[in-house]
C-alpha cells in the first residue's frame, strides 16, 4: 500500500492533534511542522483541507490553532486518508495490456477490489485514540 506524503503529513497532524484533545489549548501549525519535519507551507493546506472535511477546526489570533473535532476514538484513519486522497481507491484500476473482457482479468480485477475492500475495513478499525496508546507505549 502507497500512502502520499500528503496523507502522512495529514496522519502526523491529526495524530498530534488528538494527543492534545482536551487540553484546552488549539495546536498551533508551526509547532506540528517543526516537531515532526513537516513543511509549513504544506502542512497549512493540509489542516484546511482537513477542515473541509470537517476532521479540525481552526482558531485564529495569538492563542490560535486547530483542534479536533470529535473525539480521538471517533476518528480513523481510514477517514483520514479519504478527506485527503479522495474516495477513488484503486478498486477502479484498468488493466492497460490485457483484454477488459478476459476472464483472468476480470478474476484479477476482483482480487484487487477485495484487498482494497479488506484494506478499508482495517483502516476504518484503527482510530487516533489507539494510535496515541501506541505512541504514549514507545515513548516509555
Amino acid at each position: 500500500m502507497k500512502v502520499s506524503a500528503k496523507t502522512e503529513y495529514a496522519c502526523i497532524a491529526i495524530l498530534e492533534l488528538a494527543s492534545n484533545y482536551g487540553a484546552g489549548e488549539p495546536v498551533r501549525s508551526r509547532k506540528i511542522a517543526e516537531s515532526h519535519g513537516v513543511p509549513h507551507r504544506f502542512l497549512v493546506q493540509i489542516l484546511l483541507q482537513l477542515k473541509a472535511a470537517g476532521l479540525v477546526s481552526s482558531a485564529r489570533g495569538v492563542t490560535g490553532g486547530y483542534r479536533l473535532t470529535r473525539p480521538p476514538g471517533e476518528v480513523s484513519l481510514g477517514q483520514v486518508m479519504s478527506a485527503i486522497e479522495g474516495s477513488s481507491s484503486s478498486t477502479h484500476r484498468k488493466s492497460p495490456n490485457a483484454s477488459p473482457d478476459s476472464p483472468a482479468v476480470k478474476v484479477l480485477m476482483r482480487a484487487w477490489q477485495d484487498v482494497d475492500a479488506r484494506v478499508g475495513e482495517v483502516l476504518s478499525g484503527i482510530t487516533f485514540a489507539e494510535l496515541v496508546g501506541r505512541a504514549k507505549k514507545r515513548k516509555r
